[in-house]
């Protein structure tokens, strides 16, 4: 890919290493830091930023809710959620746009931990779920750890308060949807299967319903760079540019119909005048 170099952590790490630790390394590879994440208005934005950091360390990542641009076209959140594709040279991650919005962080920080590995996966899990296959299990827990370390959780949890209480502070306070505080807390030990399914299926329900607001209003990521990565429609909007790619063919991969629409991303990314 045009000016991009390999990247050293795609295959870093194995299921043998600690959760912990992996996490923690994946966190001061794209800077994913806890207090500077707690100075954004909300997870929302957290999840911005953190596509940002991790399009920063040298990943694609692709937000869409269609088949190659074509919204009658939708894809099933039943068949996948997002999917990592582990080259060291032009690592992807895919998340898909039909997903709620809360639970697409946790499917952003689980296909980290596929690039990790090195081992490229499709995902159709859900935060509180605890699959079968142990792939699977350890990049579930490191993208827990990664979002809602154990440790900072810990002091901060407060028994007395109301359950709906504590899952809503704490989702401010770490800047996640509270499906993951839901996930955490029952790591930490203060909720049993039971209630760990019975909360997660009430938020769930409860953000389902906001999602279904939001999106009446307008899609989130309804951005080229958004769909196609911006680190991927910089390089392709370069070679265009430079004669290395034909118009024909930019205007393809990256769904488009107008020469001005071209020119209007180039002049964003600030390569043309």
């Amino acid at each position: 890919m045009h000016g991009v170099e390999a990247v050293t952590f795609v295959g870093s790490a194995s299921l043998t290493d600690d959760v912990p630790a992996v996490a923690a390394e994946i966190a001061k590879s794209i800077g994913f830091d806890l207090a500077e994440r707690q100075q954004l208005p909300n997870w929302s934005e957290a999840l911005r930023h953190l596509i940002s950091q991790v399009e920063q360390a040298g990943i694609l990542v692709m937000v869409s809710g269609v088949v190659g641009g074509n919204t009658h076209r939708p894809l099933n959140v039943k068949e996948f959620r997002g999917f990592a594709l582990a080259d060291p040279v032009a690592p992807l991650i895919f998340i898909n746009g039909k997903d709620f919005k809360a639970a697409q962080m946790f499917t952003l920080a689980h296909e980290l931990a596929h690039l990790w590995l090195g081992k490229s996966g499709i995902s159709d899990t859900q935060t509180a779920t605890q699959p079968d296959e142990q792939t699977e299990q350890w990049c579930n827990a490191v993208a827990v750890e990664l979002l809602v370390p154990l440790k900072q959780l810990r002091p901060i949890y407060n028994p007395e308060k109301e359950l709906s209480e504590e899952l809503q502070y704490l989702a401010r306070w770490f800047k996640v949807s509270t499906l993951v505080i839901v996930r955490r807390l029952f790591d930490l030990g203060v909720l049993d299967q039971k209630t760990l399914w019975a909360t997660y299926q009430s938020e769930l329900d409860r953000v389902s319903t906001i999602s279904a607001r939001e999106s009446s209003g307008g899609n989130f990521y309804n951005t080229l760079s958004a769909r196609t990565g911006k680190r991927f429609l910089k390089a392709l909007v370069a070679c265009t540019l430079e004669g290395q790619t034909q118009f024909t063919d930019a205007f393809r991969m990256l769904g488009i119909k107008k020469t001005a629409t071209f020119y209007e991303e180039a002049r964003r990314l600030g390569l043309h005048g």
